[in-house]
């Protein structure tokens, strides 16, 4: 079972324009869609999708779109009652596929709520193959609250996904709080390891960027490098997949879904090479799809996906 931790779920609302965007002008959209979300809730929309047992924690009430929508689509989850309302994120979708988004900060959570969602957690662990710690913290949660959970949580393997202040705490804590795979973009791999952001771009300089933190205890890093596809890096060597040219609708909930779609191949037993592509299939099938769209497995096409072992690379 893979379980899933939203702190900060949101309402994506998706807007697609016919033009590029202008800023300070007014335009029409083509067509405007809304789902729950938040980057744990993705991940849990994408497995379930899969057929594979899942369960998404967050803080919320039975009532609160984010739980209608999920107890609508099937998918179990668990809330932490009380607080705030949930946020709106917003993402401005361009023709061509480039996406703007403007993030809500989200209902603040109190010590009561974290411990209440650390209790979840705990209890959950224990019958978890997985553990998703994904997305941003909400106003009022210490930035080393998932160092503090990798820690506290031993039971499962743990996957984190993040930016910003929880990313930076893991950066610094990272060689005492290892988790077992961490999924960056290029911009998140250069705020953990110090690297230059342009440099990584280059599936070779983000392999040795990522063996860092493996040599730093992380079990494997999986990096999404936008058009430049994926890389993988674990203690057994290196692997970079890229998918075929296609024609982008929206990028949103990409990232969630090569997450998803690694931790499914890890399920099944697939070999590292087999992960990621597998975590590159499942990215490149959201990026076609419009709006928040989620991909399943009748949308990926693994055969589209090579793999190349960069094993021989140094990493220093």
């Amino acid at each position: 079972m893979i379980v899933t931790l939203t702190a900060n779920p949101s309402v994506d609302r998706t807007v697609t324009l016919a033009e590029p965007l202008r800023r300070g002008g007014v335009q029409r959209a083509l067509a405007a869609t809304t789902q729950a979300g938040g980057k744990g809730v993705n991940v849990s929309r994408v497995v379930a999708a899969a057929g594979v047992a899942t369960v998404a924690i967050l803080p919320g009430s039975a009532g609160d779109p984010v739980s209608r929508a999920l107890s609508e689509a099937g998918i179990d989850h668990r809330i932490a009652p009380g607080g705030g309302p949930i946020r709106t994120n917003y993402a401005i979708t361009e023709i061509d596929g480039t996406t703007t988004k403007v993030n809500e900060p989200g209902a603040p959570l109190d010590a009561e709520r974290l411990w209440a969602l650390t209790e979840l957690l705990t209890e959950l662990s224990t019958t978890a193959t997985w553990l998703v710690l994904s997305g941003s913290l909400p106003p009022g949660v210490p930035a080393d609250w998932y160092v503090e959970l990798l820690r506290r949580l031993r039971g499962p393997r743990i996957a984190v996904d993040t930016s910003d202040a929880p990313l930076a705490a893991l950066a610094r804590q990272v060689d005492s709080a290892a988790p077992a795979l961490i999924k960056p973009n290029s911009d998140e791999l250069a705020q953990l390891t110090g690297a230059d952001v342009e440099r990584l771009h280059d599936p070779v300089e983000a392999v040795r960027a990522a063996g860092q933190l493996v040599d730093r205890g992380v079990g494997a890093v999986l990096a999404t490098l936008g058009a430049a596809g994926a890389v993988l890096v674990t203690a057994e060597g290196a692997w970079h997949a890229t998918a075929p040219d296609i024609t982008p609708c929206s990028t949103v909930g990409a990232g969630d879904s090569a997450l998803a779609g690694y931790l499914l191949a890890d399920l099944d037993g697939d070999a590292p090479a087999d992960r990621l592509r597998r975590a590159v299939a499942y990215g490149t099938a959201a990026v076609t799809l419009p709006g928040t769209g989620l991909p399943g497995p009748g949308h990926i096409d693994l055969d589209a996906v090579s793999v190349t072992a960069l094993n021989s690379l140094p990493r220093r």
